[in-house]
C-alpha cells in the first residue's frame, strides 16, 4: 500500500516538475505565426500628423505609415493596418489586437515594464508651444496656465509631472489637439514639433511658437513581451534600414529638417 502511494506521489511530483519546466521554457513565436499567416497587423495612429494621417484620397500616409509598409514589405508579408489612438497603443498589443505598434511610441521606463521595444528607429522631442509674446521658458512659467496635450501620450506624462501647478486639458488624439489649437481653444500646448508645424500649416497666421523642450526621447516599435525572434528580426531590420538611409529618407520626407 505504502509503495503504491509512494509511486503515485513520485509520479505526481515528476509530472508537476515537467509542467513547470515546460511553462518556464516555452514561449510564443509570433514571427513564425506572422510568416505563416502572410500578414502582419500593425497598429498605426492616423490622427497624429505627420506620423500618421489620412490624405485627400482618404489613404493613410505619414512617416510611421510608410515605415510600417516598408517593414511588412521586407518581411515579405501583407500589412493589415489597425487604427489606434495614443491611449490604445499599448492595450492593443496586450490584448492581441495588433502584432506590433508603429505609432510615435516613445520609449519610457514605465512602458518597458509592460511591453518590449525595438532599438530606436527615430527620435521625438516633447515641447511646449505658446503665443509668441508669452514669457514661457520652463515648467515654472506654466503655473496657473491652461495647457493642452494628448491624453495617454508621453507629452501628457512629462507635462503633468513637470508642470504640477498648471491646468492640464487632455484631448483624445493629436488630430483633436490640432483642431483645438487652430480654433483657439488651446493657446498653450505640450506636444511634438511636428504637431506645432501642423497647427501652423493649417493656420499660418496663428500666434504660436515653440517655447522650450521638455524632453528628447527615442521612438521604438512596440511589441509584446517574450517574443525574442520577432524582436531580433525587427532590431536587425531597424539597423539595416538606418545604415542604408531608408528610414532617414522617410523621416525627412514628412518632418523636414527636424
Amino acid at each position: 500500500m505504502h509503495s503504491k502511494r509512494s509511486l503515485l506521489i513520485r509520479s505526481l511530483v515528476a509530472s508537476a516538475a515537467l509542467l513547470a519546466f515546460g511553462a518556464g521554457t516555452a514561449h510564443a513565436d509570433l514571427l513564425k505565426d506572422i510568416r505563416e499567416a502572410k500578414k502582419i497587423r500593425i497598429a498605426l495612429d492616423t490622427g497624429s500628423p505627420p506620423y500618421g494621417f489620412v490624405d485627400d484620397a482618404m489613404k493613410p500616409v505619414g512617416s510611421d505609415v510608410e515605415t510600417a509598409h516598408l517593414l511588412a514589405q521586407d518581411l515579405g508579408v501583407a500589412i493589415e493596418i489597425v487604427q489606434t489612438t495614443s491611449p490604445n497603443r499599448i492595450p492593443f498589443l496586450q490584448t492581441g489586437k495588433a502584432d506590433i505598434v508603429v505609432a510615435s511610441l516613445s520609449v519610457t521606463p514605465e512602458r518597458e515594464k509592460v511591453i518590449d521595444f525595438s532599438v530606436p528607429y527615430a527620435q521625438i522631442l516633447a515641447v511646449v508651444a505658446g503665443p509668441k509674446g508669452a514669457s514661457i521658458k520652463s515648467f515654472e512659467d506654466l503655473k496657473g496656465k491652461r495647457v493642452a496635450t494628448t491624453r495617454g501620450s508621453n507629452n501628457d506624462k512629462v507635462v503633468t509631472t513637470g508642470a504640477k501647478d498648471a491646468q492640464i486639458v487632455r484631448y483624445d488624439d493629436d488630430a483633436t489637439l490640432v483642431t483645438a489649437a487652430v480654433s483657439g481653444q488651446a493657446d498653450i500646448i505640450a506636444t511634438s514639433p511636428a504637431i506645432v508645424s501642423t497647427v501652423l500649416a493649417k493656420s499660418p497666421q496663428k500666434d504660436l511658437e515653440q517655447k522650450f523642450v521638455m524632453q528628447t526621447v527615442p521612438l521604438g516599435i512596440g511589441l509584446r513581451k517574450n517574443e525574442p525572434e520577432l524582436k531580433a528580426w525587427i532590431n536587425d531590420w531597424v539597423a539595416k534600414n538606418t545604415a542604408n538611409g531608408k528610414l532617414a529618407v522617410i523621416y525627412k520626407k514628412y518632418h523636414g529638417g527636424q
